[in-house]
């Protein structure tokens, strides 16, 4: 039996290949879902392509999200067909291709096809494309299934499509890959049941509570945990042990703390691992293994002796930060979705195991799916795409998310920025050289305008930099870390050096001539700033700086002392302690990320840079202009040259526009208040009996706390605010004055605010006393007993029973009371009895309701009888 009859007999999705032949047959189009181990992603493919019996031949194309998982299965088709790679199974990868020309099923990268539906929109030749785990929802495979669904309906129906995973949303997918014309008719769902041998769950959650993930950061007590797991592991059962983990460092970290494993390899493999390290993975051993992965083991690849997972239940999402203009991976916790894809690899061969590092009770609140590229990435690439495509909004492709739209906008104004759009929002012959090159756009900025200032080969060799971010070991200087790379030696000046030599090749092909967006020659170095050590570039390290600026404008920063930079972008960015760095007026930010609890970011490459170069580099971000404002409890005029947010030059302004003066002005009083200007005693008296009335009655009459009273300061300040240039002269503005303009004097009701709220209020025995509004629920009537006398009913204002406070001979509080009557009868007489023998010349009735109010004493109560 040959090794394709082997696996067809053994492997389930062969029982799924007619219903899957005849879907296509009928619609053009199909969902498969499949469990891993399945042979979707190998058998599959050979056998739409006829290579299995004697069907037609066909050209088929398999898309896979990453290159360690392309390369790996076209070594299994083709080991499965007795071949080599390149006879009838080859790959393309980005810097590889190994395909003959007798090859019909060539498996690529989604980056890969989608490079080669820009240049050839027919894919001529093909019959047959296969989207492979296709539930991960990277953009690119996103972007490549509308494309292909765009294809079909306008140019190649008779392209057939396959979207096929593991585990995905396949009514979404069926939805997607139905009839445009009918949104009732579905793509066909065609299921492969699964053989796959049991995995049991145990629940290994850490002892104590660890720190949840923030931006890179992970717990280190989490990492030390999952150490501990793979040992227990190794002692419990048998097998090879892969280990899921978020990112390189953290495998590096948990590969320290395993250390020796007697009798066992450690193995570590990621999309950064050299080829070499990464086909080994996929070898049998001759060893016992650990194999530390990150999220490339997931799919699409089986890692041969595995019995075992040990899954930390976290993983490497990107995400765009628009308020610091920072893009960057950010580690999360695992979908449901990639935990079942993660513990379907200990039941490839035979019964395993999987370790789960969270606590049961948490699984069922993990999120169903990974999220979607599209809704938490950069945008930047994905609209260029869309541009190149003919439909620079994206929206007439068919998407199972659509872009957000703030997301889109600040997409496609970077993309103008940097002549890849015209002011139309059209494609640009410039961004279609742009699209061709392989690269994020803003690195495809870089490239082609730094090889006109610096030759192509050095401009390729600072892109191959920034395209894959140096070893930590490296260091954080740009220049440095280019001078490490040159010197090679290692697995990443390898992959450098083959990225580079992509580079300038891609650009000998792009029409280099065009002078759109080329950066200003250089000059001398711009004087140092007052205080700086102005430590700026030499010859050798301008490239890295420049090609740096170019490709993030809004990274450029310039130095606010001890280590602190001012990006462009309006970010605040520090150094790490020691950095070489330090003392430079300007540099060039490349990586940064923000550390958990600081407010400003932290930069991890960088690059000295001199101004002369920020400029060009940033041109777009350049402005001069008058600007007035409230800054340190002032109006400040000045004139000021930016970068962003960098001040290049400032000058005071010496006449001010008034409107601007006025806005400042306005500023000063949302952010200071209503203090700023003059209440008199008589003024406040005001403002709370409006309080009060505005309380009892509402409209027309005006609120009077600081929200109401800002929001309509345009309105009741003027004339005065119009004339007032400077804080001293709000201080002069009679607030009590102003405010009268606010009174309801269209409706005639401002007449009556004496009536509704009296400034004082006439008491029995003669006196005018006033009244206190300070509570704008009840007034306030501070008052002698004496002057009460003979008064039974409470005073009431606009219907509200006043406060009386009653005050001793000395003005005291004596008894606080809103019902007097009450007062007289229950209350007067404990007063009556603690203070007639204090205060012996006031008179202290018995019966206070049938007795004379006064002001005196006896004596000149007698006196005046």
């Amino acid at each position: 039996m040959t090794r394709t009859a082997a696996a067809l007999a053994q492997l389930p999705v062969s029982s799924a290949l007619p219903n899957l032949r005849a879907a296509l047959e009928e619609h053009g189009t199909a969902v498969l879902c499949a469990p891993p181990g399945t042979g979707k992603t190998t058998l599959v493919p050979l056998a739409l392509a006829g290579l299995l019996d004697e069907g037609a031949p066909r050209r088929v194309l398999v898309a896979e999200p990453r290159r360690i998982a392309a390369r790996a299965a076209a070594r299994r088709m083709a080991w499965l067909l007795d071949e080599s790679v390149g006879d009838s199974v080859g790959f393309t990868v980005r810097g590889e291709r190994n395909v003959g020309r007798g090859t019909r099923v060539e498996v690529v990268t989604t980056g890969v096809l989608l490079q080669r539906l820009q240049r050839d929109q027919e894919l001529s030749g093909v019959d047959l494309v296969v989207l492979d785990e296709c539930h991960e929802r990277h953009l690119d495979a996103d972007t490549v299934a509308a494309f292909l669904l765009d294809v079909r309906e306008t140019l190649r129906p008779d392209l057939q499509l396959i979207a096929a995973s593991a585990t995905t949303d396949a009514e979404g997918w069926a939805r997607l890959l139905g009839d445009p014309a009918d949104t009732d008719a579905l793509a066909p769902v065609v299921e492969a049941q699964g053989t796959a041998h049991p995995v049991e769950t145990v629940w290994a959650p850490p002892p104590r509570p660890v720190r949840p993930p923030h931006g890179m950061r992970v717990d280190p007590a989490l990492l030390t945990h999952v150490a501990g797991t793979v040992r227990r592991a190794l002692a419990e059962r048998e097998g090879d042990v892969l280990c899921f983990l978020p990112g390189v460092g953290e495998i590096a970290r948990v590969a320290g703390q395993l250390g020796e494993l007697g009798g066992v390899d450690v193995l570590q493999v990621h999309g950064r691992a050299p080829a070499a390290v990464q086909d080994a993975v996929l070898a049998p051993g001759e060893r016992r293994r650990v194999v530390l992965a990150t999220s490339v083991a997931e799919s699409s690849l089986t890692v041969p002796g595995v019995r075992t997972v040990v899954d930390s239940g976290l993983a490497r999402e990107p995400r765009t930060d628009h308020a610091r203009g920072l893009s960057a991976l950010t580690t999360v916790r695992a979908s449901q979705a990639a935990g079942r894809q993660r513990a379907g690899r200990a039941g490839r061969e035979a019964p395993g195991a999987v370790y789960r590092c969270w606590d049961q009770a948490e699984d069922g609140r993990l999120t169903r799916f990974p999220a979607p590229e599209i809704k938490v990435a950069d945008l930047t690439a994905f609209a260029l795409q869309a541009a190149c495509w003919g439909d620079p909004d994206a929206s007439g492709l068919a998407l199972l998310d659509p872009p957000p739209a703030g997301a889109m906008a600040a997409a496609r104004r970077s993309l103008t920025a940097i002549g890849a759009l015209d002011a139309q929002g059209q494609v640009s012959e410039r961004g279609l050289r742009m699209a061709r090159l392989g690269l994020h756009p803003r690195l495809g900025r870089a490239l082609l305008d730094g090889a006109r200032e610096l030759g192509a080969r050095t401009a390729a060799e600072v892109v191959a930099l920034l395209s894959e971010e140096p070893p930590r070991e490296y260091g954080n200087d740009l220049a440095a870390a280019l001078r490490t790379a040159r010197r090679g030696g290692d697995a990443y000046g390898a992959r450098w050096r083959t990225e580079t030599r992509r580079l300038s090749s891609a650009l000998e092909r792009s029409d280099t001539r065009q002078p759109a967006h080329r950066p200003a020659p250089a000059k001398e170095p711009a004087s140092p700033a007052k205080g700086s050590s102005g430590k700026g570039p030499s010859a050798e390290d301008r490239a890295p700086a420049l090609i740096t600026a170019l490709a993030f404008p809004e990274r450029v920063a310039r130095s606010k002392g001890a280590g602190s930079y001012l990006m462009a972008s309006g970010t605040a960015a520090e150094l790490p302690d020691g950095s070489p760095l330090f003392g430079s007026e300007w540099i060039a930010v490349a990586v940064a990320d923000r550390p958990v609890g600081s407010a400003h970011a932290r930069v991890r490459l960088a690059a000295v840079l001199d101004e002369d170069a920020a400029r060009a580099a940033a041109a777009p971000l350049h402005s001069s202009g008058a600007e007035v404002g409230w800054a340190d409890g002032d109006v400040v005029a000045r004139r000021v040259e930016r970068l962003g947010a960098i001040e290049l030059r400032v000058r005071p302004l010496g006449d001010p526009d008034p409107a601007l003066v006025r806005e400042a002005l306005l500023q000063g009083l949302a952010e200071e208040g209503t203090v700023l200007l003059k209440w008199s005693q008589k003024a406040g008296e005001l403002r709370r009996r409006l309080a009060f009335v505005h309380r009892r009655l509402g409209a027309p009459w005006p609120g009077m706390d600081e929200a109401a009273l800002l929001a309509r300061a345009d309105e009741w300040l003027e004339p005065e605010l119009s004339k007032a240039r400077r804080r001293a002269d709000l201080a002069r503005i009679d607030a009590g004055q102003a405010l009268n303009r606010l009174l309801p004097w269209a409706t005639g009701d401002a007449a009556r605010l004496d009536e509704l709220a009296p400034e004082r209020l006439t008491v029995p025995s003669g006196s005018s006393v006033r009244i206190d509004y300070t509570d704008p629920g009840q007034p306030v009537l501070a008052v002698k007993v004496q002057e009460m006398f003979g008064l039974a009913a409470t005073p009431e204002i606009a219907g509200v029973p006043v406060l009386v406070h009653l005050l001793s001979p000395a003005g005291r509080p004596a008894a606080v009371t809103a019902d007097l009557a009450s007062f007289w009868r229950t209350g007067y007489q404990a007063v009556r009895t603690e203070l007639r023998g204090r205060y012996p010349k006031h008179p202290w009735p018995e019966d206070p309701a049938g007795a004379e109010p006064t002001r005196f004493t006896n004596a000149r109560l007698r006196r005046e009888r």
